[in-house]
């Protein structure tokens, strides 16, 4: 099996469990049968892929004139409600698709926006467990605790530090 569709078809089943735990928590999120899961699922998968890009570059661009608005000093000083800002925006996006979703699928449905906004923080931190537990994605999540770091490392020319990400 070719490695992009071998990564595909983990991702779907990790967005397939995501989308079935948050119908299994919420009443306002359900699918008829397997199948309307399965095409919802996909359906989810390909609006994020081409539709998020455009919906998270409309974001970035009114707060980035929001900030040109308030200029540089306000800016600074509202930094904090602004990173807010743009985290309850993304649930909010999310919560759009997943109602989309809803819309374009018959056989599932999203009764409402609360019941997406709910949905979509659902999908995403499963989604996250399971891309880390998993190690597919780029959602790494790391706990250590009371190991100090090591102090950084040279790189081969010895022009400065490599940091391990």
């Amino acid at each position: 099996m070719a490695p992009s569709l071998k990564d595909f078809l983990k991702r779907w089943a990790i967005t397939t469990v995501a989308v079935l735990v948050a119908a299994n928590m919420l009443a306002g999120i359900h699918y008829d049968h397997w199948l309307g899961l399965l095409i919802a699922t996909l359906v989810l998968g390909l609006l994020n892929v081409f539709l998020r890009p455009l919906l998270l570059m409309a974001v970035v661009g009114l707060l980035g004139m929001f900030n040109v608005f308030l200029g540089l000093r306000l800016a600074i000083l509202t930094m904090p409600l602004q990173i807010g800002l743009f985290g309850l925006l993304l649930l909010a996006l999310n919560a759009i698709l997943l109602l989309g979703v809803g819309q374009l699928v018959e056989t599932f449905h999203v009764e409402d926006f609360r019941a997406a906004f709910w949905g979509g923080l659902i999908i995403g931190l499963v989604t996250l467990a399971l891309n880390s537990f998993t190690g597919s994605g780029h959602a790494r999540v790391s706990f250590q605790r009371g190991q100090p770091r090591p102090p950084a490392r040279k790189d081969r020319d010895g022009d400065g530090p490599v940091i391990d990400v």
